[in-house]
């Protein structure tokens, strides 16, 4: 069996990206009249977590749970870019241990990891080299992180940082509000349904 995951971190972003992908690897298929637009070709099981925040180990995440109750020996687990997954060496580490504790290979289709055919291989080239880039890519975030407070910083002190404008206000923010004390609709669902409005209506 092929298991697919894949997961974003907010409300507002959008797994497509991440479809494309998935579908040029033939695990995807394009559908027509409906609403997401693919469905997992045969022989595919297909996880997303929408708005789980990378803090969240993925061994923990709702979705993953679901991927823990299919996976059999044999099967093969497979994302379209590895930060999907993991964020950290940490995080890849846990899922390699799980993946092999259970017989399951692990497929990233874009990156520098992309030439492996199972990262869970339990050899010393592939541990190295999964270290090695792992590494290197949480250097590049720290490191964009640590420049983007000192930007931040330095607005503030001058007086010209004042955060990210409201994505909902006036009219529609008091719709939201409405919707959730009546409905009990979730706080999620909501913001993607607004902000999908607001960005039809700004496109047309």
């Amino acid at each position: 069996m092929r298991i697919v995951y894949s997961r974003v971190s907010t409300a507002t972003q959008s797994l497509l990206r991440q479809r494309h992908i998935l579908t040029e690897a033939g695990l995807l298929v394009r559908t027509e009249g409906v609403a997401e637009g693919f469905r997992p070709a045969d022989g595919v099981l297909l996880f997303e977590d929408s708005a789980t925040t990378s803090k969240i180990p993925a061994l923990e995440r709702p979705a993953f749970a679901k991927v823990a109750a299919a996976a059999h020996p044999g099967d093969t687990l497979t994302v379209s870019e590895l930060f999907r997954l993991c964020r950290d060496l940490v995080d890849i580490h846990a899922v390699r241990n799980w993946c092999q504790d259970r017989g399951v290979a692990l497929r990233v289709l874009s990156g520098p990891l992309s030439n492996f055919h199972d990262l869970a291989a339990n050899d010393a080239t592939t541990a190295l080299i999964i270290n090695v880039i792992t590494s290197v890519g949480q250097f590049q975030r720290d490191l964009q992180n640590e420049l983007t407070a000192e930007g931040i910083g330095a607005a503030e002190a001058e007086g010209r940082y004042r955060g990210r404008p409201p994505a909902l206000t006036g009219t529609r923010l008091e719709e939201v509000r409405s919707t959730f004390q009546d409905q009990g609709a979730s706080i999620a669902a909501l913001a993607r349904a607004h902000v999908e409005l607001r960005v039809a209506g700004d496109a047309a």
